[in-house]
């Protein structure tokens, strides 16, 4: 017997997720290099996943565009709070994308979004305390309804790690479903009365998991009635009612295991046709109503796999096309509620077949390198665990003496992280604090809850995924601890020095299997020790950043925020000396995160280039006496030229500590680093091009003779025909024929053209043409240029990547295609040109 089309439902869900990979003394991601060319990972996998899922390609034999789609539209998704976080600052576009798409397809699947919560930081729930966990279940739901507008039906669990309280958890929040491996369930059972017509035609849920059970008759099975499910056996085709507690239960889905291994390991991704027919391949002999569906890393769409999301996508459209319907699990289980009941596996997880052991032992899951062991795992746990239990009492007795309950404060403190303006603070002491708290109680309270929220990052899952302590993942967690034992050194000074000793010496036992690292001790005091950030060295960063204003600022005194700190500029001085320049000055700085203020007063001597030096003391509130009193002593020294006076004067008002470039957070060092490279660099190139344009003709005498060419001039050359290729890229329009003279002249002299550099030259012209286009879709002009621009850049052969501009025709071409017939065909031409197969073209369905 066959599942009639009509019953037959195909979902697939994505698991987007990065883990925080902020730096917690300055709440931003600071430059991973490992992820060049990239700022950092966030950004490349947003480029190369994320945001490419938000306009998916639906291509023809020739490789042009018929349709470009939103992925997330059409299947289930999760993305992690903290990647959201990340993206509503440096990813707005793609964050809308993803936003828009839930609302879409609530449309598209009666009523129920694609969208699913996530527990906040990744964390492996069964290893995690009872209120660790409720924290983070209701972390997630506050950070849900903040970005989406609407509760969750569904939680994803990290690593899909699952234990009975967690469900019960979930299930006791409002939570009717999450997702989970065939392998995690052990046995299911008919629930009563399953085989009722009405069971089987029920068209709602209720509030509650349960009601399907009542629903059914309410009757209590026989234990014998109970299947084991061995070898991940389960029929995936339906959702199981689990029991959690009584009076409480969850719907689990379980995934089609073989072909989610498939997507995520075996290329399946490398063909849209043979993705959909795997999917449409997971039913079963039944008349019932069926749902095939898998679950991957969303990141298998684009990252792992590249153009990934364009099989999604050409799959997706095939399955529409075809004799199923795309659903999600919040709309299939309303529909169609279980019939049968499940008990999971303890401790288990879908990426561990040792349970959960990959985040506590070295258990043999790794990345296969030759001859490492992961058991440093298990000495790191057991010192985040000894942190956490030494701290937990500590901070749970300061916070009751300030806030009306612990667990309730730390639970609304999700609403000043969503938004940590004045006035989202002074609502959260409103609803919490005991009383009218003081500025400095204040502090203290905050403070608390930032070691609370440090304390639950340190545990993201992934810093113990990966094969050693000394990746960056694992780093980044050791980092949130050592954030949390500053924390504890400032609120219990009896503490200080005394915890960061005795975790250190736990993390001796974690050893790493690259020699250079040794052990966790080792990469604390290498690695993380010099991260550590207070209020002296920002504004050293901001006393030495004030030489080196960005593009388009007469002063970095412009800012009033520096990372997660304000600034407010008091006083300041300025005196030449030579070709330099001494600086005093004095601001008061305030954490964001936890309202601590200091006044400080700087001093400064920059003798040009790198060649600056900073000097930083904590002073009284409105104290200026004393420094404008240096300010004249320094002045009448620099006017008798004596730097011996000078330096004299400095060290004994600020004392010896001294700050320099190597000082600074590590984006603004580069910055500032180019920005004094940049002007050294284009004399050597003004250099090198005269040099070439002067012997142009002995390289290519040499060159045609077979002779060796000289290394000077090879370099010559390499530097003066790459500045005029980038010279006539940037003409107005671009001289395409100057181009094609200079890429010969580079084929006959020997010089490798750096073709990526020249066609993110290209890309950006491009892009720019197009959002001119976007403001004024209707002016002739506009189209026209855009229209040159990309004919032009077709004829050149570089890799172009016009995903951009792109989607803005596409997005436009609903109202540019009903104006004039000369605006209309220039706009159409406009569309071949990027590559898009305008006779087929059409709106994006939602």
């Amino acid at each position: 017997m066959s599942v009639s089309p009509a019953q037959r439902f195909v979902c697939v869900h994505g698991h987007f997720y990065q883990p925080p990979r902020e730096n917690p003394w300055l709440e931003t991601v600071e430059t991973q290099d490992s992820a060049a060319p990239y700022h950092d990972w966030n950004e490349r996998i947003t480029a190369e996943c994320y945001a490419p899922n938000g306009a998916a390609r639906i291509v023809d034999g020739k490789n042009r565009i018929l349709r470009i789609t939103n992925n997330y539209a059409r299947m289930s998704f999760n993305v992690g709070p903290t990647l959201l976080s990340w993206m509503q600052e440096k990813a707005p576009l793609t964050c809308a994308m993803i936003r828009d798409a839930d609302r879409l397809s609530q449309r598209q699947f009666g009523g129920h979004g694609s969208a699913m919560a996530q527990i906040y930081n990744h964390i492996i729930m069964p290893l995690a305390s009872t209120s660790d966990r409720e924290t983070q279940i209701v972390w997630g739901i506050a950070d849900f309804e903040h970005r989406y507008g609407r509760k969750p039906e569904g939680m994803w669990l990290a690593e899909t790690a699952v234990d009975l309280e967690s469900l019960d958890l979930l299930a006791r929040h409002g939570i009717r479903f999450t997702i989970l491996a065939p392998h995690q369930c052990a046995r299911v059972r008919p629930l009563p009365g399953a085989d009722a017509p009405a069971a089987m035609a029920a068209k709602t849920h209720a509030t509650k998991a349960e009601g399907a059970a009542t629903a059914a008759g309410g009757k209590e099975t026989p234990d014998t009635d109970w299947k084991d499910t061995p070898d991940a056996s389960v029929d995936t085709t339906q959702p199981y009612l689990v029991r959690t507690s009584p009076g409480h239960s969850i719907a689990v889905f379980f995934y089609d295991g073989p072909v989610s291994r498939a997507i995520a390991f075996d290329g399946l991704l490398n063909s849209g046709e043979l993705f959909a027919e795997r999917l449409m391949g997971g039913f079963r002999e039944s008349d019932r109503p069926q749902l095939a569906h898998v679950a991957t890393d969303g990141e298998s769409y684009g990252h792992h796999h590249r153009h990934g999301e364009m099989a999604l996508a050409y799959a997706l459209q095939l399955i529409e096309e075809g004799d199923a319907k795309l659903t999600n699990y919040g709309q299939f289980l309303a529909n169609f509620p279980p019939t049968q009941e499940a008990e999971v596996v303890e401790n288990s997880s879908w990426s561990c077949f040792h349970g959960v052991e990959r985040w506590r032992s070295d258990c043999g899951c790794n990345g296969g390198k030759a001859g490492w062991n992961q058991k440093w795992r298990t000495p790191l746990r057991q010192a985040l665990d000894w942190l956490r239990d030494c701290v937990a009492p500590l901070v749970r007795d300061a916070t009751s003496a300030l806030l009306t309950d612990a667990d309730s404060a730390r639970n609304d403190y999700i609403s000043v992280i969503l938004d940590r303006s004045q006035s989202s603070v002074d609502a959260f002491f409103a609803r919490n604090s005991i009383r009218t708290l003081t500025a400095e109680e204040r502090v203290r309270a905050l403070q608390l809850m930032e070691l609370e929220r440090n304390a639950m990052l340190m545990y993201t899952s992934c810093g113990w995924f990966f094969d050693d302590i000394s990746g960056i993942e694992t780093v980044q967690i050791v980092t949130y601890a050592a954030r949390v034992l500053e924390l504890a050194a400032a609120l219990f000074p009896e503490t200080r020095g005394v915890l960061e000793k005795s975790f250190t010496d736990r993390l001796a036992e974690a050893k790493s299997n690259e020699p250079q690292w040794r052990d966790g001790r080792y990469i604390y005091d290498e690695a993380i020790r010099p991260m550590l950030v207070d209020l002296e060295q920002v504004v050293a960063h901001y006393a030495i950043s004030c030489v080196f204003p960005r593009a388009g600022e007469s002063s970095i005194m412009e800012r009033d925020r520096l990372f997660c700190y304000s600034i407010a500029h008091l006083w300041e001085t300025t005196l030449p000396y030579g070709l330099g320049q001494l600086r005093l000055g004095r601001v008061r700085i305030c954490s964001v995160l936890t309202e601590e203020c200091e006044e400080a007063a700087y001093g400064l001597l920059h003798f040009g280039d790198q060649n600056v030096s900073a000097a930083v003391k904590r002073v009284e509130a409105g104290e200026q006496e004393g420094l404008i009193l240096l300010a004249k002593e320094i002045e009448d020294a620099v006017d008798a030229s004596n730097l011996t006076e000078v330096v004299r004067l400095m060290d004994d008002y600020f004392g010896e500590s001294r700050f320099s470039l190597t000082s600074l957070f590590a984006d603004e060092q580069r910055r500032i680093v180019k920005s004094i490279l940049d002007p050294a660099m284009q004399s050597l190139e003004t250099a090198l091009t005269d040099l070439y344009s002067s012997h142009a003709s002995l390289l290519h005498f040499l060159g045609r003779s077979g002779l060796p060419r000289p290394a000077a001039l090879r370099v010559a050359a390499q530097f003066a025909i790459h500045a005029q290729l980038r010279r006539a890229m940037e003409a107005d329009p671009i001289d395409v024929a100057a181009v094609e003279r200079l890429l010969a002249q580079a084929r006959e002299d020997a010089v490798v053209v750096d073709h990526p550099t020249l066609g993110y030259l290209a890309d950006e012209r491009m892009h720019a043409a197009m959002e001119r286009l976007q403001q004024t879709p209707s002016d002739p002009e506009a189209v026209r240029h855009a229209l040159s621009l990309a004919t032009a850049l077709k004829a050149l052969p570089f890799t172009l990547d016009l995903w951009q501009a792109q989607n803005i025709w596409y997005g436009l071409s609903p109202r540019v295609v009903g104006e004039g017939k000369a605006l209309r065909d220039d706009f159409l031409a406009l569309g071949t040109a990027l590559n898009i197969r305008v006779d087929r073209h059409a709106k994006p369905v939602p």
